[in-house]
Formats: C-alpha cells, sequence, structure tokens
C-alpha cells in the first residue's frame, strides 16, 4: 500500500474516489478560529487529511468527521487510528443530512470541501468513475443542504470554513446569508500570478456573533506557484507544518 506521507502522519488513499489534493490541504492549512476549538466538525471527509491536519494544529480538540462512502470512511477511520491523535479522531459513515438530523452536538469549528459539480453533470462509466463523481456532486450534498446542516450544528460563536469554486461564489454567499452566516475571511487562490481565481477559501461566524465584535471581512490573495513545482513564500509558510519538503 502506497501512503501519501506528512511530516507528522501518513494517509493510505487507495480505496478513496476523492484523493489527498491541493484544496484540501490549503483548507486544512488555512483554517483559523479565534479561540482555540475543542470541538472540530469535518464534512466530507474523504481520506480524512483534513481532520488530521486539524488534529495536529489543535492539540486540544476532538475532531469528528461524517463521510458518506463506504469505502472512503473505512479508509479515514484506519488513517485516524494509525495517526498520533487516534483517541480523538473519529469518523461516522452516514448521508450528512441524516447526521445533522441525529446528533445533539455542537461545534466550535466546522470545516468542508464540498462537492464541486451539479448533479447532471455526466456520469463515469465504471464504480471508481461513479464514486468520484458522487463525491464531488452537488447532488450528494447540495450547497442549501451543506449550510443549513452547519446552521443546526455550529455553535453560536463557533467558525464556519470551507473552500469553493470562484464561479459558485456569489450563489454561496446567497444561502450562507440566509442562514445568518456573514463571511469574515477570504482568500482567493491563484494557481500562478497571471492565471484567474479558481477557488475561494471561506471563513463564516454568526452574524450576531461577528457584528459584537467590530471586525470587518478580510480578503486576500494566496498565490501557489512561482512556476512549474516552485512554490511561493506565501504558500510555503501556509503549508511547511504538514509537507514533507516543504
Amino acid at each position: 500500500m502506497s501512503l501519501f506521507k506528512f511530516k507528522e502522519f501518513s494517509i493510505a488513499q487507495d480505496r478513496c474516489a476523492q484523493k489527498i489534493g491541493t484544496d484540501g490541504v490549503l483548507l486544512g492549512a488555512w483554517t483559523s478560529s479565534d479561540q482555540e476549538p475543542r470541538t472540530i466538525l469535518d464534512i466530507g471527509a474523504g481520506t480524512g487529511v483534513i481532520s488530521l491536519m486539524l488534529a495536529q494544529r489543535y492539540t486540544h480538540a476532538t475532531v469528528e468527521a461524517v463521510e458518506i462512502d463506504a469505502d472512503s470512511f473505512e479508509q479515514a477511520t484506519e488513517n485516524f487510528e494509525d495517526s498520533p491523535w487516534g483517541d480523538r479522531l473519529f469518523c461516522f459513515h452516514a448521508e450528512f443530512q441524516e447526521f445533522y438530523k441525529e446528533v445533539e452536538q455542537r461545534y466550535d469549528l466546522i470545516v468542508s470541501n464540498p462537492p464541486f459539480y451539479n448533479s447532471d453533470s455526466i456520469k463515469g462509466e465504471d464504480q471508481i468513475e461513479d464514486q468520484r463523481q458522487q463525491a464531488r456532486f452537488d447532488g450528494a450534498l447540495p450547497f442549501e443542504e451543506l449550510i443549513y446542516g452547519v446552521y443546526q450544528l455550529l455553535e453560536t460563536n463557533g467558525t464556519f470554513a470551507c473552500i469553493i469554486p470562484k464561479d459558485r461564489e456569489a450563489r454561496f454567499l446567497e444561502i450562507t446569508s440566509h442562514f445568518q452566516l456573514l463571511p469574515v475571511r477570504t482568500t482567493y487562490v491563484q494557481g500562478t500570478e497571471d492565471s484567474k481565481v479558481k477557488r475561494c477559501l471561506m471563513e463564516f461566524r454568526f452574524r450576531e456573533s461577528f457584528q459584537n465584535t467590530n471586525t470587518t471581512h478580510k480578503t486576500d490573495i494566496l498565490v501557489i506557484e512561482k512556476s512549474r513545482h516552485t512554490y511561493t513564500e506565501d504558500y510555503i509558510q501556509l503549508t511547511k507544518d504538514f509537507y514533507l519538503k516543504m
């Protein structure tokens, strides 16, 4: 079994439809919290990489994850058990829609690298491709369902962080606003200085909680590479605690 090795943990991903990618690592490294979170939820665990990064960063937090795909759930669970923080990491095999209706726990920090594409996109011809599509399709977890679940589960002064495509930002903000979640920090991600913004890293707080802090919505830009495999200083600083070669 080949392992993707980070500085403090390793990830097996041979059974996961969605492999480790830049988006997940960015979210795990970028996500922040005003206060040290004690309870964290990762929606759509995949390999478990985001949960593991947050367990490394927040040493007193319990990290729970929910994953609908059976193979990914099993692999994430094994990755959790094989990590140095196995006693603080837990994965649930469930649809998020089912999870948020049954769970009474509230979370200080909720993160998600959610599905990107519309469910009417062309589906794959084999099982692995179908799983990959399910992991990315809005049909598996529409943005409305995602945000409603966050609304139900987030502590009053908690933080919700996610990464979404730039071309879905306006619609996403409509939905979050409806559920009283305001953006407090946005980082627009570019592959290189000359490329278009493809992703938005976004952090939200409940309107009442955010307005009481007298702070403003902060925005910035993160460029990943100067040239092929030559990373910017900002990207190196963001990921250096995780990637072996940073």
